[in-house]
Parts: C-alpha cells; sequence; structure tokens
C-alpha cells in the first residue's frame, strides 16, 4: 500500500539536504546508549545511516516503501553487515519487532512524530514504544516550536522558505510553499513548490510535494508523555543542548518511562 510520503522519495535528500544541525546530537547519543538504537519515521536513512557508520547498531522503521529503498541503496555504499543496520517497514503507530528487541534508545527526529495527525496515533506511538524500550531506555523526539505569525499566514499567498544546493549534485532549488492552517485540530496542510534551476538562474523544472502535520505545544507534549507512562528528562531549544526559552524555535524532548511503584 502506498503512503503519503513515497512521492518524495525522489526528492527528499535534495529538498532537505541543509537539515544537518541534528545528525551529530543523534550520533553522541547513540554512542553513549551503546545501542542498538530503533528509529521511527528513518525515511531515506538521513540520520540511521550516519549512526550505523559511527558502529553503532540500529533498525531505521518507516511506513514509505519508495523512501525505505532509497534509504537502502545509499546504505550499500557502506558495505554494513546485516547485523550493523537493517531497515523495517511498518507503521510507527502499530508495529512489533520479532523476536521483540529493547532499545535502549529510541529516535523520532525531525518532524517524524508531527506526521501523526490525531491525539490517539500520538498515544499509540507512544505506548508502542514503551514495548520496546529497555528499562532505563530514552526517547528522543524532536518538533518545532508553533510560530503564531505562521498559523495566521494566508492561506491563498505563496511564502519563500529557502533556496537549497544538493552538496552532492550540485542541483539549486528554490523552495516555496502554500499552506491552510486548521488551528481547531492543529493541522497544518502544506503544498511545496519547488523550482529548480540552471547555472543561470533560469527555472528548468517545477513540480509540487504535498505533505500534513500536527503541532503540538509544549505543555500539551508533557501531558502527552504523562499520560503514557513517560518523565520529560530535558528539553532543549536546540542540538547544541541549549536550555529552552522564549527564543526557541525547535523542541528537543528526552523521556524515560515513569517507574512502577511497588507496593
Amino acid at each position: 500500500m502506498r503512503t503519503s510520503f513515497d512521492h518524495w522519495a525522489d526528492v527528499y535528500d535534495s529538498v532537505y539536504s541543509y537539515v544537518r544541525d541534528d545528525i551529530l546530537y543523534y550520533v553522541k547519543e547513540a554512542l553513549e546508549s551503546k545501542g542498538p538504537v530503533l528509529e521511527l519515521g528513518c525515511g531515506t536513512g538521513r540520520v540511521t545511516i550516519p549512526i550505523a557508520n559511527s558502529g553503532i547498531d540500529i533498525v531505521g522503521l518507516d511506513s514509505s516503501s519508495a523512501m525505505l529503498e532509497v534509504a537502502k541503496l545509499k546504505s550499500e555504499k557502506f558495505n554494513f553487515c546485516d547485523s550493523r543496520i537493517s531497515f523495517v517497514k511498518a507503521d510507527m503507530r502499530d508495529f512489533s519487532l520479532l523476536p521483540t528487541k529493547k532499545f535502549p534508545l529510541i529516535i523520532i527526529p525531525y518532524r517524524g512524530f508531527l506526521s501523526l495527525l490525531t491525539v490517539q496515533d500520538q498515544i499509540s506511538t507512544l505506548q508502542n514504544v514503551k514495548h520496546h524500550l529497555s528499562d532505563n531506555g530514552k526517547i528522543i523526539i524532536s518538533i518545532f516550536v508553533p510560530d503564531l505569525d505562521m498559523l495566521v499566514q494566508e492561506d491563498d499567498l505563496l511564502y519563500h522558505i529557502r533556496d537549497v544546493t544538493d552538496p552532492e549534485s550540485g542541483k539549486r532549488m528554490v523552495l516555496s510553499h502554500r499552506s491552510n492552517y486548521d488551528n481547531y485540530n492543529q493541522i497544518i496542510t502544506t503544498r511545496m513548490i519547488i523550482e529548480e534551476l540552471d547555472d543561470d538562474d533560469e527555472m528548468t523544472k517545477r513540480f509540487y510535494r504535498d505533505f500534513q502535520l500536527r503541532y503540538i505545544y509544549r505543555w500539551e507534549m508533557e501531558h502527552l508523555f504523562s499520560r503514557t507512562g513517560f518523565k520529560s528528562i530535558a528539553l532543549y531549544g536546540d542540538f547544541d543542548q541549549s536550555i529552552f526559552d522564549e527564543t526557541s524555535t525547535e523542541m528537543i524532548w528526552v523521556a524515560k518511562m515513569t517507574p512502577i511503584e511497588s507496593n
């Protein structure tokens, strides 16, 4: 069955080639955990492969076959043995790794948790995480801070995001978006407009990719953890582990399972 992310597989790495600030942080956390690591929403292996390349065993799970195919092709360049890295097609809301494995670290990088569009989906995912987390293990989730200026943008206007250059292919692109904000359900429906440029800055191709995210506020995330048996142990405002404050645009959550009290 195809997913909404399949049509991103051919362009994801180019479009998001500028997203690199989080990789060293996840590699450091993976090394400290000693592995194995489970990554939910691994996509094309943007974070999965650097972790494996650092010497840590990792399982990358994603619901998109097309994204996983790209990840597998990329990983083949490194000649990883089968025990170092593996990719699993599954839904983060409802998966079971057999035989049942426990992980000291489970990560959901770069907006992956925001692809869950209902509170029940979020709860199901966190409950599933508990089944696969070792007793003293931790989960790390990175999401953005909802921007009130963004949430009142006009639906019918085009907004420039940034210009990007793929470091591997040299492909240059202009990224823009047109979004609809359902602030009642906290869902953003976005159409990204991608324009490829030649050496003379002339547009050679224009195409679209769509996605939806459900944004989450700080205290809402705290309640989600509490409701599913987790306790947040850290909240950072960036991947340099700076303190979260009113100027932060990122929320990097670190949580552990709440200990079961004995009578």
